[in-house]
């Protein structure tokens, strides 16, 4: 979380490591218009909550007087308030208090993608959901298994599940992230080492047949790692929109996953992209 101006116990140097390592495509940030860098900046403070001028300065190999101007411009526009040597999201307060995510599009989409996603869920099973607003429409499939242990990064699916008797649900530690409700960061990862759960319901932020799975932030990787690791099979949950869509860090390529539970919106050349690449395709209607 942004406190006081600074990212909570988060290294920057760390940071742009973290993300030159994983990153297949982090040329891109080089060079860009100036709007295109700041919407980039918008969607990686979406993502984490706030940003520190010094890592944003290394990241898009700018000045930081430039990521300033940049900081300046999209607090004119209501979207952060700067403090301290960095910025956060203006919504941040209103998004803790309220318990509301972040990121609500497509939400028609990601219902129906969350049921049918519930429906591999059986009985006394263990698995282990990601962090997200696709995941998190999982709850009310959930609702009606028995006997389910359940392994979240996500606060606010901590607290649903956790007030329904038949489920089990434990909570990672880690850095709070208030955008996505969730915790993050090498401490949530090192919670999953001895976890063995049939299934993870994993979320992403982009889907590239080059670049693989993408994300807005960088501390979500090592928990996303760990949680594949520590799951027998793995179901990829993102509405259509985000196939091509390419982010800052690249979790790895597609054959991280098994299975991918999308909307009939799907292009049938995707599709079977996806199937050629031995992931099965799964349509929420």
């Amino acid at each position: 979380m942004y406190c006081g101006g600074l990212a909570a116990k988060v290294n920057s140097q760390k940071e742009l490591n973290l993300n030159l390592s994983f990153n297949k495509n982090k040329d891109f940030f080089i060079g860009m218009l100036a709007e295109q860098r700041r919407l980039k900046i918008l969607e990686l403070i979406r993502e984490e909550g706030g940003a520190r001028v010094s890592s944003l300065s290394k990241l898009f190999n700018v000045s930081e007087p430039t990521i300033r101007q940049d900081l300046e411009k999209l607090e004119g526009e209501g979207y952060v308030t700067r403090k301290h040597g960095g910025a956060f999201l203006k919504s941040v307060p209103q998004l803790v208090q309220t318990m509301t995510l972040e990121h609500l599009e497509n939400m028609d989409k990601k219902r129906l993608i969350g049921q049918k996603a519930s429906e591999y869920v059986h009985h006394g099973e263990t698995i282990i959901l990601d962090a997200g607003s696709t995941t998190t429409e999982m709850i009310e499939g959930l609702a009606l298994k028995q006997n389910l242990k359940i392994i979240t990064n996500a606060l606010n699916i901590v607290l649903r599940l956790g007030a329904i008797p038949n489920c089990t649900v434990f909570s990672s530690g880690g850095q709070f992230k208030p955008p996505t409700l969730s915790l993050s960061g090498e401490k949530a990862a090192d919670f999953f080492t001895d976890v063995h759960a049939s299934k993870l319901f994993l979320a992403t932020g982009g889907i590239s047949f080059d670049a693989g799975l993408t994300y807005p932030g960088f501390n979500d990787l090592y928990v996303k790692k760990a949680m594949i690791k520590a799951a027998k099979e793995v179901f990829l949950l993102a509405d259509s929109t985000k196939i091509g869509k390419v982010s800052f860090a690249s979790l790895g390529g597609l054959d991280l996953i098994d299975y991918f539970i999308t909307d009939k919106s799907i292009k049938d050349e995707d599709r079977l992209r996806f199937q050629e690449m031995g992931v099965e395709v799964i349509i929420a209607e």
